[in-house]
């Protein structure tokens, strides 16, 4: 049964979260993990990137020269894709970039990610995170109390308030989220993943 340290005030694992290991027990399937990544991450692109071919340049509309006698190539329009000026050949016009994936499978790879996260040791979790005050400074001394290592962490709470938000967002090597909004990608990305245990149970329960 895997098994996750929960931390006290001070960072100390006072004891240990027992997880269902038909969960976070599985397999790690490296290409399931690598497709689901790759589909996160086309998701990002916006796809409003556009260039003009030939017949959306603006002139062009005259022959530049007769098609005969002038002992130089035939031409039809100066705004074709060989003239400086003209329309661009194959170039990108907007698309989108979504692929299309079951759920099971997004779900199957977020049990793999927290799988080997956990495995690693590189998962804990805290009771409550309990910030008072929307600062950055109070939530970086409190997730140094924890004695947590330096480097990227992902921190999965509950319920994102207005407070964490604005003390978390000047805060590069942080990333926030709750259960229902984790990604695959972000779990492998961080060296670290901090859960409230509730958040970590919600998770659980969903995932099953």
């Amino acid at each position: 049964m895997p098994t996750v340290p929960m931390l006290d005030a001070q960072g100390k694992a006072q004891q240990q979260l027992d997880l269902s290991a038909d969960v976070f027990a599985g397999p790690v399937r490296v290409p399931l993990l690598h497709q689901v990544v790759v589909k996160e991450l086309a998701a990002r692109h916006v796809g409003t990137h556009d260039t003009k071919g030939r017949s959306e340049v603006s002139g062009g509309g005259r022959k530049p020269w007769k098609q005969k006698g002038t002992g130089r190539a035939r031409q039809g329009s100066i705004r074709a894709t060989q003239w400086k000026g003209g329309g661009k050949p194959f170039g990108p016009t907007p698309r989108k970039y979504d692929k299309k994936m079951p759920t099971e499978m997004r779900r199957a790879a977020l049990r793999d990610a927290l799988a080997a996260k956990i495995a690693s040791g590189e998962v804990s979790v805290v009771d409550q995170l309990g910030l008072t005050e929307a600062k950055t400074k109070a939530l970086t001394s409190r997730l140094k109390g924890l004695g947590l290592p330096d480097g990227p962490m992902l921190l999965v709470v509950s319920e994102r308030t207005e407070s964490l938000d604005r003390a978390a967002r000047n805060l590069p090597w942080l990333s926030v989220e709750t259960p229902t909004h984790a990604s695959v990608y972000q779990v492998l990305r961080n060296d670290r993943v901090l859960f409230e245990k509730a958040a970590l149970l919600s998770l659980q329960e969903a995932l099953a």
